[in-house]
């Protein structure tokens, strides 16, 4: 089974008062966070595969943090953004909104508001990647199958019935119940229902 991963805020902010202050303020809820003090920093060291979301100043030197939402983009780094804005830079905010920004806050923000924020953007997440970590182990179940079993598999989800499998591939009716219950068995499927399921998740990868 896939560990899921323990989720972490990302500080991404050039004003060191700024990194502590949010540090403190998220350690005080149970929040795991990481400050860095630009986006060169971050883009160096980050190990993708951990859940969490981005709390993004707008304005710092080198790379911007609009430029950095479209390499997160580029390097298919999947975190929920936060945009931090000083006053003035509300339009800019609405840019990176525009860009995948979930929110923006102008400092100075309510703290509040700002942990409620990064709550559900953390929650979700964790959401999405355990329905990838669950996707990962479902593929991996397929893979486990042997040829025969793959092809009635397909021809399972497709609703075809044992007669028809057993026609199809000349086997005993007998034969295709086995082997449909072999499958059932490695994919860990409680029903058909459940197995269709597994298989729609997979084909929408």
């Amino acid at each position: 089974m896939v560990k899921a991963a323990k989720s972490v805020v990302y500080i991404i902010d050039d004003d060191q008062a700024i990194r502590r202050f949010l540090g403190g303020l998220l350690a005080s809820v149970g929040l795991e966070n990481e400050a860095y003090s630009s986006a060169g920093e971050f883009l160096d060291t980050h190990m993708p595969g951990r859940p969490g979301c981005i709390l993004l100043d707008i304005r710092m030197p080198g790379m911007s943090g609009l430029e950095l939402q479209q390499e997160l983009i580029n390097r298919a780094i999947d975190l929920p953004v936060i945009i931090l804005t000083g006053h003035g830079d509300v339009q800019v905010a609405v840019h990176a909104m525009k860009a995948g920004a979930i929110d923006f806050f102008e400092k100075p923000f309510n703290n509040e508001l700002l942990l409620n924020q990064v709550q559900k953007a953390v929650a979700s997440s964790v959401s999405k990647n355990d329905s990838r970590s669950d996707l990962i182990e479902t593929k991996s179940r397929l893979n486990s199958l042997t040829l025969r079993e793959q092809q009635i598999l397909d021809m399972v989800v497709e609703g075809e019935t044992n007669k028809g499998i057993a026609r199809r591939f000349n086997i005993s009716d007998k034969t295709v119940e086995n082997h449909r219950s072999r499958v059932m068995e490695k994919m860990q499927a409680s029903s058909l229902a459940s197995l269709v399921r597994m298989i729609s998740e997979l084909e929408r990868l």
